[in-house]
């Protein structure tokens, strides 16, 4: 069986070109770079290689509600002086701030991850890949933490539609907290988070008490992590954590939550994991040979964020990487050294073993709460969200032509062209 009928990678150059405004830390760029990485490489050769389609308004409504979804559709920078009281409750403004095309950028990252949990629903992909997904803190009704969209959400209720039990890992040095909050009364999704915790660190929650609700009780794991965690000392936490949670669990598909931003040296992070650390999760959450959807998240120094993703995209298809950089259309982002590995920072592990030993004792307790895995009677399986038709060529000419030729490489694998690759640039303020 080739690699390349099995995985799916979802793309869109549009994506990246937004812009959150000078000196905000998000930059969507990260994205263009990493994409080209992956070309330079020759990865896409080994993957099908899709562009999302943008995610409908009443898709986005399955979990966020209505008026948010429609006020997000509808508020441009041009209007935000009209709606203060509506920005306040939307949590809109500063940390998500309102620019061009949002609503289109929240489009795109929602659409490529129900795009991927569909590609496994219907057996076509047993790895579904979406770099630019995983806005974990999103909730059903405002915006947190760069997070418009909680396009893991969607993701997740589209694959419960084919699955009884679906297991959610976030990575991020941040906790998956609009993730958890989703489904903290349920036992249909388990969420595991691994996040620095205390020392008012956003978003405060996480605590390895909080262990879900009702009949999500014990459901929800957080694994809360000090300043400074290295690989071996995070990787050794992590496969112990899930071995024992697919064990007891037994998830008909999972979702990866892969956050750039607890590797060392990043603008927000606090973690010192190397790109090897980090992909040896996605390596050992692979082996388990369960249907697998991969989305990004955070990460603030770009370039190492488009050096992790193109590793772990390396590793999804079992595949190895030299270490130099080939020439790509961001080359002089990764001089002087042009290397895919990224030295570790000088900082101290404030993890000690002891710690580390009683959160560990502390999950395996809670996950012995869970007697079995719970026994779901599934209902005749609902149909896909209901897609207006519309004829997209129709709707805006002038748009739709400005994005085939601004994307130039999203095409099925069989039509692919060997050209030029992405070359969407975008100015960098910082």
């Amino acid at each position: 069986m080739k690699a390349k009928d099995r995985i799916s990678y979802f793309y869109d150059g549009d994506v990246g070109n937004v812009y959150f405004g000078p000196n905000h830390p998000m930059k969507p760029h990260r994205l263009c770079m990493t994409h080209s990485l992956v070309l330079s490489y020759g990865l896409h050769s080994k993957m099908e290689i899709f562009r999302p389609h943008k995610a409908y308004p009443v898709e986005l409504a399955q979990f966020h509600g209505a008026d948010y979804v429609e006020f997000l559709h509808r508020i441009t920078p041009h209007t935000t002086h009209l709606y203060s009281r509506e920005l306040a409750r939307y949590n809109l403004g500063g940390d998500c701030p309102v620019f061009e095309n949002l609503f289109e950028f929240c489009q795109l990252y929602a659409g490529g991850t129900i795009d991927a949990a569909r590609r496994l629903n219907n057996g076509s992909s047993d790895i579904a890949i979406n770099w630019a997904g995983g806005l974990h803190h999103a909730k059903k009704c405002e915006a947190s933490g760069f997070c418009y969209i909680n396009d893991l959400v969607l993701g997740i209720l589209e694959l419960l539609k084919f699955h009884a039990r679906v297991l959610y890992i976030d990575i991020d040095v941040h906790h998956g907290d609009g993730v958890e909050e989703a489904f903290f009364y349920t036992d249909r999704v388990m969420t595991v988070s691994f996040h620095k915790f205390g020392d008012m660190f956003f978003p405060g929650t996480g605590d390895i008490k909080d262990i879900g609700g009702k009949e999500g009780k014990y459901y929800a794991i957080n694994v809360p992590l000090k300043d400074g965690i290295d690989d071996n000392s995070f990787t050794r936490l992590f496969k112990t954590i899930i071995s024992k949670v697919v064990e007891t669990y037994l998830p008909g598909a999972i979702v990866l939550q892969c956050g750039a931003d607890s590797l060392a040296g990043d603008r927000l992070g606090c973690f010192n994991l190397s790109i090897e650390g980090h992909a040896e999760c996605v390596r050992f959450v692979r082996k388990f040979n369960i249907p697998l959807l991969v989305t990004g998240g955070g990460g603030y120094t770009k370039e190492n964020v488009a050096r992790c993703w193109t590793v772990e995209t390396a590793v999804l298809l079992e595949t190895s990487l030299p270490n130099e950089i080939p020439e790509n259309d961001y080359s002089e982002y990764f001089a002087p050294g042009y290397s895919l590995k990224i030295p570790n920072s000088n900082i101290e592990n404030m993890n000690s073993k002891s710690y580390l030993s009683a959160v560990k004792v502390q999950v395996m307790e809670s996950l012995r709460s869970i007697q079995h895995a719970p026994s779901v009677q599934m209902h005749e399986v609902p149909p896909d969200f209901y897609i207006p038709d519309i004829d997209e060529d129709l709707q805006n000419p002038d748009e739709r032509i400005h994005q085939i030729t601004q994307d130039r490489m999203i095409e099925r694998d069989d039509e692919y062209y060997e050209g030029d690759n992405d070359n969407d640039h975008m100015d960098d303020t910082l």
